[in-house]
């Protein structure tokens, strides 16, 4: 028999830090996703059948390439999410679980910055 209140048997079970902020973001990212997707479409589209000036030309439209860099930013930001719930629901070891998720990050970091790198370099043209 224990003295403890539930409360105090509750805390330290487990985390009540960012658990619902993850949620959230990865809801949010998801949601702003979908009808960035579009424009992303469009550009795959023009990728396949418009000759490269036209899908230059397309990308160098101002709100085309927000767009694209927009859809960059969540899409790798949104698997890093995915990814690093992954990692703590699978890897029981903390030192590794600590080291695989810092490593998620940066290398989703890297990249979002390449890709967006790309992006740019392709409408400096």
């Amino acid at each position: 028999m224990s003295l403890r209140t539930p409360l105090a048997i509750a805390q330290g079970l487990g985390s009540a830090k960012s658990g619902v902020l993850h949620w959230w973001m990865q809801r949010l990212s998801a949601v702003a996703l979908a009808p960035l997707s579009l424009p992303l479409i469009l550009f795959f589209n023009l990728c396949f059948n418009a000759p490269f000036q036209e899908t230059i030309l397309w990308l160098q439209h101002p709100f085309n390439s927000a767009c694209l860099a927009f859809w960059i930013i969540l899409a790798f930001y949104h698997a890093a999410l995915g990814l690093q719930v992954v990692v703590e629901d699978y890897v029981a070891h903390e030192g590794i679980k600590i080291i695989s998720i810092g490593l998620i990050k940066l290398s989703f970091a890297l990249l979002a910055i390449t890709a967006l790198l790309a992006v740019i370099r392709i409408i400096a043209i």
